[in-house]
């Protein structure tokens, strides 16, 4: 008889674990943004220019390097920081100085940044510098994009691709 109570209560105690987790699977619901409210996200790593141009070895110099490591050309691994400024409806709402990540300097600088916006027609622009340039930007993005209540639009950046990407 023992048995029978052991798992008739093991049963019952499955049963409402699998009914708690069912319930919690559905309810209570998540938004992840307000209503009315859209999402832009700006989020790339990007490895900007480096900060020496490669420079061409003399055969001399060439010669004095160990068999090993004899190669034409030398570069500096560090890399510039990388200047961005986002807008949305002309107005300012994030601008860096992004540092290049690594020990040496030489990774690629970071970011990942969260916008709530009300639902609807925005104009954004995105700007980013990663050359040695003081002024100016070397990509520029101005579009105008239409938000849908819980929408989430992601920006990206691929130098090799033309610069910003919508997705």
């Amino acid at each position: 008889m023992p048995e029978v109570v052991r798992y008739a209560g093991q049963a019952v105690f499955y049963l409402c674990a699998a009914l708690l987790t069912g319930y919690l699977s559905i309810a209570p619901a998540y938004h992840p943004v307000d209503e009315n409210l859209a999402q832009i996200k700006l989020s790339f790593a990007h490895g900007a220019s480096r900060v020496e141009d490669c420079r061409k070895l003399t055969s001399e110099e060439i010669a004095a390097l160990p068999a090993n490591e004899r190669r034409p050309n030398t570069c500096s691994r560090q890399r510039n920081p990388i200047y961005v400024q986002f807008a949305v409806d002309g107005k300012l709402v994030y601008e860096a100085r992004l540092e290049p990540t690594g020990l040496s300097g030489d990774g690629p600088a970071r970011t990942y940044e969260k916008f709530l916006v009300p639902a609807g027609t925005h104009e954004i622009t995105a700007r980013l510098r990663d050359t040695a340039r003081k002024t100016g930007y070397d990509y520029e993005m101005a579009r105008q994009v239409t938000l849908k209540h819980g929408q989430s639009l992601a920006i990206d950046f691929r130098a090799d691709e033309g610069g910003f990407i919508l997705r």
